[in-house]
């Protein structure tokens, strides 16, 4: 499948010709393994490639043993594998490189070595966890991997072109067409349900069946069950409880994850440390709460108030609905037709975050629940525009989910923080538009942020 950081790999051959290893991180089952080998099979002569969940004690043994002597470790490496490596024209790839440390470790001093390029894959909460009495070597770029986007996944079916035509109409500030705007709108409800996850999405394309692709989804979420009991060490039971919740807590008008419903008197900091695991298995997005909606969003955080939505939507349909009734009512057709009476709401919002995430957003929004009525609001996300200017740098973003829907929230923040604030949007499924100094887009114009 084709995937963007295949592009990114290019620019970090290309930028540092050896002089760094790359560390691609991100969530169990997002193709971290699949693109790299990819990449190293076309775009090198030859590659090695170590699984370190797979790799017996004598492969291992090397790097205790020989880093010394590198000229010995890499013979040593080129007979085990039988692969024969090129000075400047060969890769190693270290793959689940959290398994074992050591190899991390060596990365320092094999990049210094300067004859081979080195790869590493991992998920970050595990690689963090294992650490311990090694060197952090900071000859490593690092790079996020996230579930597949829109454009992949349409690429995925083959609609190579449908994403530049809407890049154009953004740029242009012009709607699709009634029609267009159909076929694009009955493309990304397919995406909402499938998720991003590169195996469903597989899975979804040769087959079309998705039940199977269900299946798939809640294996997955069993390996990420699986990684909290392995991983998050004194704390398994919080992290699950909050992981459990979101598709609950996603579910309420007000999407703010609420510590008080996880128990009778828990309080947000007993939870700190399941938060944090979360976040950095990549498993879900969160989006903090800004005190105020300015160019200092990160100043402003305020890390008592957040919302969890799900890394994947097609996971968060999964959790959501038992296996029984999508079987049994043929849940993901009904939602494919938008036929289903269900609070879209949830989908919608989490898809949006997914998306803004995934194009480099860092994720806030704006709540104020003042008893005077005009400073009361809520505002689903705010990104910051790609250059700073001494205004207007801020663009507060409304997710709408039915056809009929107020603006009172986004109205209020315009007449109180006009200086602040760039080009308001409200994404919806309707067809791009503007109106009153709002720009209305098509929610798969979201991807254009």
């Amino acid at each position: 499948m084709k995937r963007k950081i295949y592009n990114e790999l290019l620019k970090w051959k290309k930028d540092w010709n050896g002089k760094t290893a790359v560390l691609i991180d991100g969530a169990r089952r997002v193709g971290k393994s699949y693109i790299v080998e990819e990449f190293a099979r076309n775009e090198y002569k030859s590659y090695i490639l170590i699984d370190f969940s797979k790799e017996d004690k004598q492969l291992k043994m090397l790097f205790e043993e020989y880093l010394g002597d590198l000229d010995t470790f890499f013979r040593m490496l080129s007979l085990l594998k039988d692969v024969r490596l090129y000075p400047r024209e060969s890769v190693i790839v270290f793959d689940e490189v959290q398994q074992y440390p050591p190899a991390r470790a060596a990365i320092k001093h094999l990049v210094k070595d300067g004859r081979f390029d080195y790869i590493e894959t991992g998920s970050l909460v595990s690689i963090n966890r294992n650490v311990k009495n090694i060197v952090i070597p900071s000859e490593e770029e690092r790079i996020d991997m996230y579930p597949m986007d829109f454009e992949e996944f349409l690429w995925a079916l083959g609609k190579d072109d449908l994403m530049g035509y809407i890049r154009e109409c953004f740029s242009a500030r012009k709607p699709l067409g009634a029609a267009l705007h159909r076929k694009a709108m009955e493309l990304f409800r397919q995406y909402i349900i499938v998720g991003g996850m590169p195996q469903a999405v597989d899975t979804y394309v040769n087959e079309k069946d998705f039940n199977r692709v269900d299946h798939i989804k809640r294996n997955i979420l069993k390996i990420y069950r699986a990684d909290i009991s392995k991983y998050a060490a004194g704390s398994e039971q919080k992290v699950t409880r909050v992981f459990d919740t979101i598709p609950s807590q996603l579910q309420r008008h007000e999407k703010r994850f609420r510590v008080g419903d996880l128990g009778k008197g828990t309080r947000t900091r007993d939870y700190a440390n399941a938060f944090f695991w979360l976040e950095e298995s990549r498993v879900v997005n969160v989006c903090y709460a800004a005190t105020e909606p300015n160019v200092g969003l990160y100043l402003n955080r305020d890390e008592a108030k957040r919302k969890l939505y799900m890394a994947d939507t097609g996971l968060l349909i999964a959790m959501a609905f038992g296996e029984k009734d999508i079987e049994r009512g043929q849940l993901y057709k009904k939602l494919m037709f938008d036929k289903l009476e269900v609070n879209k709401g949830m989908l919608v919002e989490n898809i949006v975050a997914q998306m803004l995430r995934t194009a480099g957003n860092d994720l806030y929004f704006y709540s104020n629940p003042s008893t005077v009525a005009e400073d009361r609001m809520e505002i689903d996300f705010l990104v910051r525009k790609p250059s700073v200017t001494s205004r207007h740098n801020i663009s507060p973003i409304e997710v709408k989910s039915s056809s009929h829907y107020a603006l009172a929230s986004l109205e209020k923040c315009l007449r109180k923080y006009r200086e602040y604030l760039s080009t308001p949007y409200v994404i919806h499924s309707g067809d791009y538009a503007e109106k009153d100094g709002i720009t209305y887009l098509p929610l798969y114009m979201t991807i254009c942020l």
